[in-house]
């Protein structure tokens, strides 16, 4: 009887393990908080990474930033201006409607009319001027030229029901009444700047995550967020503060994953104007009569005036590399050669005496204080280093949320924001950041310094209609290099992606900076 006993007692034992393991639930922490739940609002990195648990995209993409099947079986180019999108069967949305290709139709359509968007996904959807619905599950959609890199953009598109109806808002996104996709998770509740709550979507069509729940946190400041790790209130967190991963890597409470990123910080120059800009002034404080910053000396001035190497290894404690271009060596459309500018203050002050300030200037430098790794820090640096040259800098950090207002009213002149390329090459900042800003084309949605250079804006525009990947490659490089060399922006660095977490749990560090719950499984 004991060995009958002993086996039913461990059949019951395997019975109650398995029971806690689908009710497990999960904590975490990421930093900067997403504006919203809305998947078309937004293309921050902390909105994406929120939406991700919710609703699919066509194609997805692995932690190394490479395409794969998501909504979408399979894609074809069946000439040069149609691509035919086999989708996956038997897959429904949260509210229990099928997922066809009809969904996918009015994706595309509300893409480019979301409201007051701050940094929309137009650029996305803008190249799709017919979409055809041929079967539910098999959809066409029409390019006005061959446009090859329609698969790598349709990977930031989340598709969402047409059962919500027609011009859905954000704010129904918000709380949860339209907030209705495909992915491994449900939205339970979303609290702005505090926590979402998600449920595991026991219908998921791909592999069911290991955690019933997830307390999805958001914890911008950097100390609040290791002593949350250490104190057991979350599991995992992102963007381990590079003045805790020394002393966390020894500590047996902790697990650190990481990996180089595609996230490039830099530094934004006001080129809206060509009267005085808000925050740029003569040495003297007087208002200048022309905007300096159009001025090619007075932005190679500022860029050469930057220590970049010093920021790195003192700031960010070496996980950065210094960068002078979006991605790093080894990406497609990297241009090899295209080194960061060397620290030379000495010639800074040569190039502002010949742009006719030999006194220098006075400007107000700002930066988020909850985004990227060390933002407030870095502004602090660049602020001391400026003021070498006779640049009188005031530093001014802000909530990102302050800063995304005043970005998109063009009210600043200098500030820090940094640009996650998950595509793998430059067409996509290019595009975002580089080109000149038109909503009807789609383009320069993130242009918040408004450069604008109809050279590079030609070389795109050939770039998105060229099939063959070595020319389309060259013709990114071109561009790239002549919109670094016209000081479009001032590169500073390239982040790694640093998560922390209990032992008992693993993660697979991902290039994207994305930190996903379903990515998170129990330790062997």
């Amino acid at each position: 009887m004991r060995p009958i006993q002993s086996a039913a007692r461990a059949a019951a034992m395997l019975v109650m393990l398995a029971t806690g393991a689908r009710a497990e639930n999960l904590t975490l922490a990421v930093g900067p908080a997403p504006s919203s739940v809305d998947p078309h609002y937004s293309v921050l990195t902390s909105n994406v990474s929120l939406a991700t648990h919710i609703y699919d995209a066509l194609i997805n993409r692995d932690p190394r930033s490479k395409p794969i099947p998501g909504l979408a079986l399979s894609w074809t180019m069946l000439d040069d201006t149609t691509w035919e999108f086999k989708l996956r069967p038997n897959v429904t949305f949260h509210n229990g409607q099928p997922f066809t290709a009809e969904d996918v139709a009015f994706t595309l359509e509300r893409v480019p009319q979301v409201v007051n968007s701050p940094g929309n996904f137009a650029i996305y959807a803008r190249p799709f001027i017919a979409v055809t619905v041929v079967d539910p599950l098999t959809v066409r959609l029409k390019t006005a030229a061959i446009y090859p890199l329609a698969p790598v953009d349709l990977r930031e598109v989340k598709i969402i029901s047409r059962s919500i109806g027609p011009n859905p808002q954000t704010e129904d996104f918000n709380n949860g009444k339209k907030a209705f996709g495909t992915g491994p998770y449900r939205l339970l509740s979303y609290r702005p700047g505090d926590r979402a709550e998600l449920g595991r979507n026991e219908t998921y069509w791909g592999t069911k995550p290991h955690w019933e729940k997830v307390a999805y946190r958001f914890i911008p400041n950097d100390g609040a967020r290791t002593a949350s790790l250490l104190s057991g209130d979350v599991t995992l967190i992102e963007a381990v503060p590079t003045t805790d991963a020394a002393r966390l890597r020894t500590d047996p409470r902790v697990r650190i994953e990481e990996t180089s990123s595609s996230r490039l910080v830099y530094l934004w120059l006001d080129r809206s104007r060509s009267g005085p800009t808000p925050y740029v002034f003569g040495p003297n404080g007087e208002t200048l009569d022309k905007n300096p910053l159009n001025d090619l000396r007075v932005r190679q001035a500022l860029s050469l005036a930057v220590n970049r190497d010093a920021i790195v290894e003192r700031v960010m404690e070496n996980a950065a590399t210094p960068s002078a271009q979006f991605l790093p060596p080894g990406s497609f459309s990297y241009v090899p050669g295209l080194n960061p500018p060397p620290y030379d203050p000495r010639r800074a002050k040569e190039l502002l005496t010949e742009a006719g300030f030999p006194n220098g200037l006075r400007v107000t430098l700002h930066g988020p204080n909850d985004r990227y790794v060390n933002d407030a820090k870095i502004i602090q640096a660049v602020g001391q280093m400026w003021q070498r040259i006779g640049v009188q800098t005031a530093v001014e950090p802000l909530p990102l949320a302050n800063m995304n207002t005043r970005m998109v009213r063009t009210e600043l002149s200098t500030f820090l924001m940094g640009w996650g390329t998950s595509s793998g090459e430059a067409s996509n900042p290019l595009r975002a950041l580089v080109a000149t800003y038109n909503t009807e084309k789609g383009r320069g949605s993130s242009n918040r310094g408004r450069y604008s250079n109809p050279e590079t804006d030609a070389l795109i525009e050939q770039a998105m209609i060229t099939g063959d990947d070595a020319t389309r490659e060259k013709l990114l490089q071109q561009a790239t290099r002549i919109a670094i060399e016209d000081v479009a922006f001032i590169p500073l660095h390239i982040q790694k992606n640093v998560w922390g977490m209990s032992p008992k749990v693993t993660y697979t560090a991902r290039q994207d900076e994305e930190t996903h719950a379903m990515g998170i499984r129990p330790a062997r």
